[in-house]
C-alpha cells in the first residue's frame, strides 16, 4: 500500500469520525470544533487526490470564513435551555434514516462494482489544479464568474449601508 493510499484512508476515517462527532455533540461549540476538523480532513482528502487548489479553498473558505460565521451565530443565539431544543420522534428523523439507508446501499453497490469501474480517467489528475480551474473560470464560465462577483459586491455594499444605518 502506497503512502498516498494510506493517507487517503486515514483522512477518510478522520472525516467520517469528525462528521459523526459534529452531529452527535450536544454542545454547539464542540460540534463547531468537530466541523472544523472535518473541513481539514476533507482538505487532506483533496490533497491525496491531487486537487491542491480545492484543498486550499477548503481551508480558506470553509475552515476559515464559514466557521467564523458559524461560531459568531452560536455566540449570538445564547443557547441556554437545552431541554427545550430536544426533538421527539418526528417524520424528519424517519426521512433522515431512510436517506442514510439509501446512501449506504449506494456505497455497497459502489464497493461491489467490478474493478474496471473503480478507476478514474487519465485526465482526472489535471482537473483539480489551479491552472485547469482558472482556465475554466476565465473562458467557459467568465460571464457567471463576473456576475457572481458583482452580486457579492452589491451584497457587501448593502450590508455596510444597513449596518451604518443602525449605528446612526
Amino acid at each position: 500500500m502506497s503512502l498516498q493510499v494510506a493517507l487517503f484512508f486515514l483522512f477518510g476515517i478522520g472525516a467520517i469520525a469528525s462528521a459523526i462527532g459534529t452531529i452527535t455533540r450536544r454542545n454547539p461549540v464542540a460540534a463547531a470544533v468537530n466541523l472544523i476538523v472535518h473541513f481539514f480532513m476533507l482538505a487532506g482528502l483533496y490533497l491525496t487526490l491531487q486537487a491542491q487548489f480545492l484543498a486550499i479553498l477548503q481551508i480558506l473558505v470553509y475552515a476559515g470564513a464559514i466557521m467564523v460565521l458559524v461560531v459568531f451565530v452560536i455566540m449570538l443565539l445564547n443557547l441556554g435551555n437545552e431541554e427545550a431544543l430536544r426533538e421527539q420522534f418526528t417524520l424528519r428523523k424517519v426521512l433522515g434514516a431512510a436517506i442514510a439507508a439509501i446512501f449506504m446501499l449506494q456505497l455497497g453497490v459502489l464497493f461491489n462494482a467490478s474493478p474496471s469501474q473503480r478507476y478514474l480517467s487519465p485526465a482526472a489528475a489535471s482537473l483539480g489544479t489551479a491552472e485547469s480551474i482558472g482556465q475554466a473560470l476565465f473562458t467557459t464560465y467568465l460571464f457567471p464568474f463576473e456576475a457572481i462577483s458583482l452580486l457579492l459586491l452589491a451584497a457587501l455594499v448593502g450590508a455596510i449601508i444597513l449596518a451604518k444605518r443602525k449605528v446612526e
